[in-house]
């Protein structure tokens, strides 16, 4: 697979303002005369949505091939605005197409027409390919030109489809959370990302806190600043090189949509949490339904993503019946899509954790009191009908851990924080819940292997560099 091209350093050049994080700074961003064309998508390439016969391909067009990159200021007016600069993409008026196609030196492959791209959609379009062949590996090339007409170069990706559900199930895939910028412990990004790429997971599930839109300077009180954040973070090598070779689903939590605990209605500075939505449905490879989603991955596996943000109640109301995170449409479709699910193993990935248990002074998720009633309700629903072969995986915690419930004993697995400096706030380990706990980052891989009959699961925690520090696995007659 090509690697991407990144452009030198230069001089930075001072300049103040919010506007800096635009046009001003184009001409910082092209390639020197006389270099070699290269693709012009400084934000590289995502893969959303893979199922056995589609999958969508995220591209944006940028006004450089690589991300902004300054030199350490001097001044501090010039430290002032580095920050609001550093690892910016914006984007460029031109043209996107897509060539896709079984073959890896795309002999033969389709190719889409030219589609035009604006800042209305932040540069961005979105792919929707259909009829694809099941359980196949699919390679292709985004090409970019711009608004005269001029080709630019091509920036590649490859993925592979879900196996049909009466196939058997044998796959890895990975799930990871909670992502700062200034706290990725590497300045290409997380280590998280190389060690991922090297299981070659069939997919990974990225749930929610992507982006710090309230933690990690500068905060983004505007959408521009919030696109900002975006850019930085999706454009460091590490993220494009996995995002390109990966299939992925994606969710939102708090800090990706808004700001700390938040919920609809409410806003920070002119930015509020309607325009966040938009946005991460901008920025994600999703489709245009609704924020939950389940998908199937053969005979043996199916997942289910749920949204905790746009159905739910505001935090401070009294608990009771009423007060809801997911809402009585999701809720219903979440017990009837289970039910009817003849998938060997149900895995429920979630923004947040239904089990925990989660520190005092938190009231946002369902371990917490503010929203007892209905996670007593969900955690009964499991018990009652999904006892021994449903399993949650959650995000938002920024600890691993691996969780019973004491009552019901529904099992949950937190997949911890991207990088070790982002990790903490735990109360510590508790051996009524805790078969596992670990205040340091990392990753969760699932291996589903079949032997005749016979189906087994296997949950592995994950340090940020790969290595397994806890495992579980169970096993599961499979016959069809």
């Amino acid at each position: 697979m090509p690697h991407t091209h990144q452009v030198p350093r230069r001089t930075f050049v001072k300049q103040t303002g919010v506007a800096l994080v635009g046009a001003a700074f184009l001409s910082e961003f092209n390639v020197r005369a006389g270099e070699t064309p290269a693709h012009h998508q400084a934000t590289g390439l995502r893969i959303g949505e893979v199922t056995d016969n589609s999958a969508i391909i995220w591209t944006r067009v940028t006004a450089a091939t690589a991300r902004r990159v300054v030199e350490t200021p001097n001044s501090p007016e010039d430290k002032a605005a580095a920050k609001l600069i550093e690892g910016a993409c914006p984007g460029a008026l031109g043209q996107v197409r897509l060539r896709f196609g079984t073959n890896e030196n795309l002999r033969g492959a389709k190719t889409t027409g030219w589609v035009k791209v604006n800042s209305d959609i932040d540069f961005i379009h979105q792919f929707a390919l259909n009829g694809l062949q099941a359980d196949t590996a699919y390679y292709f090339a985004s090409e970019t030109k711009g608004e005269d007409g001029t080709a630019h170069g091509e920036l590649r990706g490859e993925f592979r489809t879900a196996p049909l559900p009466k196939s058997p199930s044998n796959l890895t895939f990975c799930v990871m959370t909670c992502q700062g910028y200034p706290d990725r412990g590497h300045p290409d990004g997380h280590a998280i990302y190389p060690a991922m790429l090297a299981l070659q997971p069939n997919f990974a599930c990225l749930t929610g806190d992507l982006v710090y839109y309230d933690n990690d300077a500068p905060k983004a009180k505007s959408p521009e600043l919030a696109h900002l954040h975006w850019e930085r973070m999706f454009s460091l090598p590490r993220l494009i090189e996995f995002n390109r070779r990966v299939a992925t689903y994606w969710l939102k939590d708090d800090h990706d949509t808004l700001n700390n605990d938040s919920w609809p209605g409410e806003e920070m500075g002119t930015f509020t949490f309607a325009e966040g939505q938009r946005i991460f449905r901008q920025q994600a490879p999703i489709s245009n339904g609704p924020s939950y989603r389940t998908f199937r991955w053969g005979r043996d596996l199916q997942i289910w993503l749920t949204d905790g943000r746009d159905f739910r109640s505001p935090n401070k109301l009294a608990d009771g019946p009423e007060k809801t995170i997911w809402g009585k449409e999701q809720k219903a479709w979440l017990q009837r899509t289970v039910k009817e699910s003849a998938a060997t193993w149900k895995v429920l990935i979630s923004p947040t954790p239904l089990v925990g248990p989660d520190r005092k002074g938190k009231n946002d998720n369902h371990t917490n009191s503010g929203f007892k009633h209905e996670g007593d309700e969900l955690r009964e629903w499991f018990k009652a009908n999904v006892p021994d072969n449903f399993f949650v995986i959650c995000g938002d915690r920024h600890w691993q851990y691996h969780s019973v419930h004491p009552e019901t004993g529904l099992r949950e697995f937190s997949v911890g924080p991207a990088s070790n400096e982002h990790s903490g706030g735990t109360p510590g380990e508790d051996p009524a819940y805790h078969r596992f706990h670990r205040v340091r980052g990392g990753f969760l891989s699932t291996t589903l292997k079949r032997n005749g009959n016979q189906s087994t699961i296997l949950f592995q925690h994950r340090d940020v560099n790969g290595v397994v520090v806890h495992e579980w696995s169970a096993e599961r007659n499979a016959t069809a």
